[in-house]
């Protein structure tokens, strides 16, 4: 027997072993790296980075849908229905006030203590709700609001106080947003608070040992026209009482704000 073929046989029976057992070994091991990234759920994760949820997350499956509004135009009429201000309207969709008179709000500012003062003096109040004050920027800001839901940063959709250093209001700006519509008749399931949290976790934007404190959903633009737009529902997260995160409800995208207009991250 030719012993150099005999040689040859049993070097390429074990070149074939060797590349049989290494495919498996990689297989084991993909495996075995998979099913450890899948144990590692998005509450391990967040307790490993130590961030706590401050709140307990609703279980139940939210549905929502797209709406639509557009900008209004403020009237003659309508301005002249405001007493003690002195009102003009620029580029028809943003009133400007000067109160005749400064209004007083309390050190201790609660919202509820402008209650009557917008009631009695601002076009529309009810549409809006209480956002932030603002120390430095003397600033109070109202967001509008539909199905009790916020229209989050839009500048269409504001109605913002100037305070002296008084702590007096004595003027305003005002946009308001009509023709509030929803998009179609037919509501989709939204993406669970936890799922939306997964999502800025794995973008990085959840510092270790943070807290979020709240959440909310609301409506964020995504067709900005000039002459109409168009909302998605939109989670907002609380970060340490201070920072808002936001991520589209429906197609996931964390939306960064800058000056009323939306950039959405991938």
């Amino acid at each position: 027997m030719d012993w150099n073929r005999i040689k040859t046989i049993f070097i390429i029976t074990f070149l074939i072993l060797d590349v049989y057992l290494l495919s498996q070994f990689l297989i084991k091991r993909d495996t075995s790296q998979y099913e450890v990234r899948k144990e590692a759920t998005i509450e391990e994760q967040l307790k490993a980075d130590e961030i706590e949820i401050t709140f307990d997350l609703p279980k139940a499956s939210i549905k929502d849908q797209y709406v639509s509004a557009r900008p209004k135009n403020f009237t003659e009429k309508e301005t002249k229905s405001l007493k003690n201000q002195t009102v003009e309207v620029n580029q028809k969709t943003v009133l400007l006030s000067n109160l005749d008179k400064p209004y007083q709000i309390d050190t201790d500012f609660e919202p509820v203590s402008l209650a009557g003062f917008i009631a009695e003096n601002v076009l529309y109040g009810s549409e809006y709700q209480f956002w932030e004050k603002d120390e430095q920027e003397k600033t109070i800001t109202y967001f509008q609001t539909y199905e009790n839901k916020f229209f989050y940063q839009n500048i269409n959709g504001m109605l913002v106080f100037h305070l002296n250093d008084k702590n007096q209001i004595v003027s305003y700006e005002q946009t308001l947003l009509e023709d509030i519509k929803k998009y179609d008749d037919s509501k989709e399931e939204v993406f669970k608070p936890l799922e939306a949290i997964e999502i800025l976790h794995q973008r990085g934007m959840l510092e270790p040992k943070s807290k979020i404190t709240s959440a909310e959903l609301g409506y964020s633009t995504i067709v900005p026209l000039a002459s109409s737009q168009v909302f998605a529902p939109t989670w907002r997260f609380e970060v340490n009482n201070e920072e808002s995160l936001y991520v589209n409800a429906f197609e996931g995208q964390v939306i960064e704000f800058d000056i009323g207009e939306n950039e959405v991250t991938e």
